[in-house]
């Protein structure tokens, strides 16, 4: 049973900067694809950025040049940096991993495992606000 756990959310003023983590506790596969969405309360989800296995990584444009997502396999946690937050980037953040493609796209979700059209797994999130 795959298990997504979220942490490092919080608060912090316009311009400031904040780092969540991912950890799957169960990994078991070696090709996967990771992606951090968000969803602030009366909007859709929206993807914010992904990596793969192979360490190929993806933004939206709202995240590009003020967010780096990275990864430590060792720990199978990937990690959101977050630099410039704006008001905007208030939401609960959420973890989506799947196995088998060694890589994420782009899709109508945001991102997606390759060929297929969403994640299987998905964390409980953690709570980001700016202010």
């Amino acid at each position: 049973h795959v298990q997504l756990v979220e942490s490092g959310g919080g608060s912090v003023q316009a311009g400031g900067s904040l780092s969540v983590s991912c950890t799957d506790s169960r990994r078991t596969y070696s090709t996967y694809c990771m992606a951090w969405f968000r969803q602030a309360p009366g909007k859709e989800r929206e993807g914010v950025a992904a990596i793969d296995s192979r360490g190929g990584t993806a933004y939206a444009g709202s995240a590009t040049g003020r967010f780096t997502i990275s990864q430590d396999n060792a720990k199978n946690t990937v990690y959101l940096q977050m630099d410039s937050l704006k008001p905007e980037d208030t939401a609960m953040y959420h973890c989506a991993t799947d196995y088998g493609p060694d890589r994420c796209s782009r899709c109508s979700a945001g991102f997606c495992p390759k060929g297929r059209t969403t994640f299987s797994y998905w964390g409980r999130g953690t709570q980001v606000t700016v202010s």
